[in-house]
């Protein structure tokens, strides 16, 4: 049975990374919020398709499988710009994909980052780099999602991989690179091995995952798994498992690339979704799994 005091992990999302809105995106964008909202009215009753976070959220919600509806083991937050008016049509989609997804807040065409945190969202997922941005100002684990190639699903199990530095982790490490190379980098990591790194924009978000993984058994049959899935190499790769293990954090796997595009790797691992700072790697990433750019650190300023 579930512990009723337990915290649920909670995902906020918007509805353009929930269902595809591209078109009407692109109408609003050309013809503003009187013309979308219009376009929306006429079209109530038509079902939005799949967005690139819906096979994410349908996971998470799987979580709940066997717990009580009182005592959630996730809980999903629609955060969108819409007037509730325009977003009938979403929650007329939400009904009909079966999705519990029971709060929201709609803006109206404001920013609606500010009702993430009173939501206790552990995670912030938009198309919106704006509301993304503001988020990580406010302390919360947030990325910005775009369309991807990537296939909607693999497999029932959920998987998501992580980059480690200005995710997981601070930047100091890529500081230390980008000012003095791929040298420098190696030996600060080495002479400060045995010093835990400080925590990233994620580290909140990694804790609640953690937490989830605890309600269920370990091992391949688990409901989730997940990876750090790293640039980093030999020998800077002990200073991430010391921190880890100083965290009390399980991560499944990990995969120090040493430099090796990352988007392979992450198909191989079959990730439902994956974090990064670095928008290149995001490019890479987006043609294997659903991707999201976190930008934060040194490589977003």
């Amino acid at each position: 049975m579930p512990d009723r005091d337990a915290d649920p992990l909670i995902v906020a999302i918007s509805s353009r990374t929930l269902f595809d809105m591209e078109e009407s995106h692109a109408l609003f964008e050309r013809d503003g919020i009187d013309a979308y909202a219009a376009f929306q009215r006429e079209h109530e009753d038509d079902l939005l398709t799949p967005g690139i976070a819906f096979p994410l959220v349908r996971k998470l919600l799987a979580l709940n499988e066997g717990a009580s509806p009182e005592a959630p083991r996730v809980e999903v937050i629609l955060i969108s710009r819409n007037s509730a008016d325009s977003g009938l049509r979403i929650f007329n989609s939400i009904a009909h994909h079966g999705l519990a997804i029971k709060r929201a807040a709609f803006s109206n065409g404001a920013p609606p980052f500010p009702y993430i945190r009173p939501f206790g969202a552990d995670l912030f997922l938009s198309a919106n780099a704006e509301d993304v941005r503001n988020a990580l100002a406010a302390g919360i684990a947030a990325a910005t999602l775009l369309p991807s190639k990537a296939a909607l699903q693999r497999h029932d199990q959920l998987r998501i991989a992580f980059d480690g530095d200005a995710v997981i982790f601070d930047d100091e490490g890529e500081r230390v690179s980008r000012e003095g190379g791929l040298a420098a980098f190696a030996e600060h990591e080495r002479s400060h091995a045995g010093e835990p790194l400080s925590g990233g924009p994620f580290r909140g978000f990694l804790d609640a995952l953690h937490r989830l993984q605890q309600a269920f058994p370990t091992g391949q049959a688990a409901p989730i798994r997940t990876a750090l899935v790293t640039a980093r190499s030999v020998p800077a790769h002990e200073r991430v498992i010391r921190t880890l293990r100083e965290w009390g954090i399980r991560l499944d796997e990990a995969l120090f690339l040493g430099g090796r595009s990352k988007g392979p790797f992450l198909e191989a691992f079959g990730a439902d979704i994956f974090f990064d700072d670095s928008e290149h790697n995001i490019v890479s990433a987006r043609d294997h799994v659903a991707a999201g750019h976190v930008p934060h650190g040194v490589a977003n300023r």
